[in-house]
């Protein structure tokens, strides 16, 4: 039973993970570069199922990452979109900036499916509680 909050831990670290992840993209959807550098790249956040054949009761399971925390890859379009804005003070002779290449509607219904397995986790961990305080009655 201990193992559920386990399993519902990782689950919830990596939904909070996530979170933090589309947050920062959000946060940088506008930020502007010189033509000439690297544009912000998207951060994604990935995990793994935990191959562990260990029994249940050993508290194995749930989702893994690289190390401690999981792995956060970054998109593969260095390049953004190029914008013509003659007026910005990072523009080049040409009048262009670099903005990333992050789709607004993409990081939003990424939030949504990361908030409601965040949500999910939560319950788990939850009725297990319910679970293991109603198991804790029945003794008295």
């Amino acid at each position: 039973m201990l193992s559920i909050f386990g399993v519902a831990s990782t689950g919830v670290n990596f939904y909070r993970t996530s979170l933090d992840a589309i947050a920062n993209n959000v946060a940088n959807l506008n930020t502007v570069r010189p033509p000439n550098e690297v544009a912000v790249q998207r951060q994604v956040v990935v995990g793994s199922a935990n191959p562990s054949p260990a029994p249940a009761f050993v508290g194995t399971g749930g989702v893994v990452g690289a190390g401690v925390s999981f792995r956060v890859e970054y998109g593969s379009s260095p390049e953004g979109r190029l914008v013509f804005e003659p007026d910005h003070p990072l523009a080049d002779e040409s009048g262009y900036v670099r903005y990333p290449g992050i789709d607004l509607s993409q990081e939003m219904t990424d939030m949504v499916i990361a908030q409601r397995g965040y949500q999910a986790n939560l319950a788990v961990v939850q009725r297990a509680t319910e679970a293991y305080q109603a198991a804790l009655q029945l003794g008295r």
